[in-house]
Formats: structure tokens, sequence, C-alpha cells
């Protein structure tokens, strides 16, 4: 189900989502034209709007920092600079080698300090996570992250291998994360301000 808005005079698609056994209702900014609403069944029309109404400061701020960060077609992000594809580039190659490069140096650094290891790294190109660590304690990075500065890069290395010890997002694996990365919430904020 979809609607029309106005913020700041711009017209912007709402895109209402009902699933059956949604607990909660959660508000994504999908682009500056649409934002997404997902919801139990019983959530209307006028609960949407009344949820736009009271989120519209958050909402404004979000669809300007997202125009902000728009790239052109010849641009990119490399740890946090933006750059032209002059070459024309193949940038999901180059993103995999960068990563494979950038990558291994900090999971050592920070293995040896939080004496967890990894049994295996791989890189793919994710499109809803930046890592994971699965029960074998393999991990897996987004190669799409030597987009972002070197301390999101850091943050996310030391989140996956805390996941080596603590299988959840539990009050022991944030205290946990929060030993090796005191700012881990400042570093959350930098990266979902290049999204």
């Amino acid at each position: 189900m979809e609607f029309k808005i106005k913020v700041n005079n711009k017209p912007i698609t709402v895109k209402l989502e009902k699933r059956v056994g949604m607990k909660h209702c959660y508000l994504r900014i999908l682009s500056s034209e649409v934002l997404q609403i997902r919801a139990n069944r019983y959530f209307s029309i006028d609960d949407a709007k009344n949820l736009i109404e009271k989120k519209l400061n958050w909402i404004e701020k979000n669809i300007e920092r997202l125009s902000l960060n728009r790239l052109d077609e010849d641009e990119f992000y490399y740890l946090g600079v933006k750059h032209k594809n002059l070459d024309s580039r193949d940038l999901n190659s180059f993103y995999k080698e960068e990563a494979k490069r950038l990558i291994p140096p900090i999971v050592e650094k920070y293995s040896n300090e939080m004496n967890l290891f990894p049994t295996l790294i791989k890189y793919r190109k994710n499109k809803r996570t930046w890592g994971s660590c699965n029960y074998k304690n393999e991990i897996n990075f987004n190669i799409l992250l030597v987009k972002f500065p070197l301390e999101v890069i850091e943050y996310i290395v030391i989140h996956e291998l805390a996941h080596i010890k603590h299988k959840n997002h539990s009050r022991n694996f944030w205290d946990f994360v929060k030993v090796y990365c005191e700012d881990y919430k400042r570093r959350e904020e930098l990266l979902k301000s290049f999204l």
C-alpha cells in the first residue's frame, strides 16, 4: 500500500508494508523520495501519518544527509572520501581487492588483542550485512566496507570478532565490544551517515 506526503514541500512516497505477527513498527528512508514503514496488519494509514508526524524532524534531517552523500554516476567512496571513477574501473573488483588487502591486518591486530581467532575469513558483496560470524567462527566481511573510513572498518572487525565469544547481541556482547571500541556508538553513527 502506498500514499504520498510532503516533506519540506517535496513529494514523498510512503510504502506501507503490513506483516502478520510483526510486533514493532519500523520506519526506513529508502531514498530522498521514498519512505518505508513495516508494521502489523492492524497498522492503518492514519497510524502511518501519525508516525511520520512524530518523526518529521528525524526524517527531514536524514533526507538532507542522503542528498549530501549522493554520488554522481562517475563517483565512488573509498575510505570515506569521494573519488571520481576516471578510468571507469569495475568498482566491485576494486572493492574486493582492497578489502582483501586492508581488512586482514586489522583482523590480526584485534584478534591478538581480544584473543579471538576466526577459523576462516571470506569477502562478499552483501545487501544487508557488513559482516557476519557463523557457529564455526567463520567471518564474512562485506567488500563494500572499504567505502567507509578506517575507524568504521575497525569497528565492524571488532564487532564480528566479539561474536566468536558471544553469538548474540546481549548486554555481555556490547560490554565486550566496548572494551576494545569504547566509542562504537559514534562509529555506528558514522557508518549510517554514509548510507
